[in-house]
């Protein structure tokens, strides 16, 4: 069943998934339609649970469920993979390839990266300790508020020298 993303308790548990591509205005349109019918119908061994979506800066879906009651099982998250494949196919983006890394500068611009070769781009410049970097440990909608992290704090910083 869906619910606004708002009304998502803060204990849902979470998934980012990152585009390669900034989703333009008929591709958002999709994924939204899309990702409402399968949040309306997602369900575990026939219980529908609480679930949502959030599209953020236009290129990282987020999907939430509230295993409160019912935990997510491993078909029903079979089915949630199945949907995120439909919309690479339909959008010809990457959003369930987890070698990726997304990138903000300060001035706001969103890169997304693969995961290899990201010590060459340290050396040369293109990332630095100011830019921000998606957390990867984020599992409930809670830690959200920490999405973005700056590169010195993160995982990242180990490519710098000391």
């Amino acid at each position: 069943m869906y619910l606004p993303f708002e009304q998502m308790p803060e204990n849902s548990r979470v998934w980012v998934y990152q585009a390669d591509h900034r989703f333009s205005d008929s591709e958002q349109k999709t994924v939204r339609e899309r990702m409402n019918r399968f949040c309306e119908g997602w369900n575990t061994h026939g219980n529908l649970m609480p679930t949502s979506f959030e599209l953020v800066e236009d290129q990282i879906l987020i999907l939430a469920v509230d295993e409160s009651n019912l935990g997510a099982s491993g078909c029903s998250i079979d089915s949630s993979v199945r949907i995120l494949r439909e919309l690479e196919e339909l959008i010809k983006t990457n959003l369930t390839d987890q070698g990726k890394i997304s990138l903000k500068k300060a001035s706001g611009e969103l890169k997304v990266i693969p995961g290899l070769g990201v010590k060459a781009r340290v050396t040369s410049g293109e990332i630095d300790l100011e830019t921000e970097v998606i957390n990867p440990t984020i599992r409930i909608k809670a830690d959200l508020k920490n999405l973005w992290q700056p590169v010195r704090n993160s995982w990242l910083n180990r490519y710098f020298p000391n």
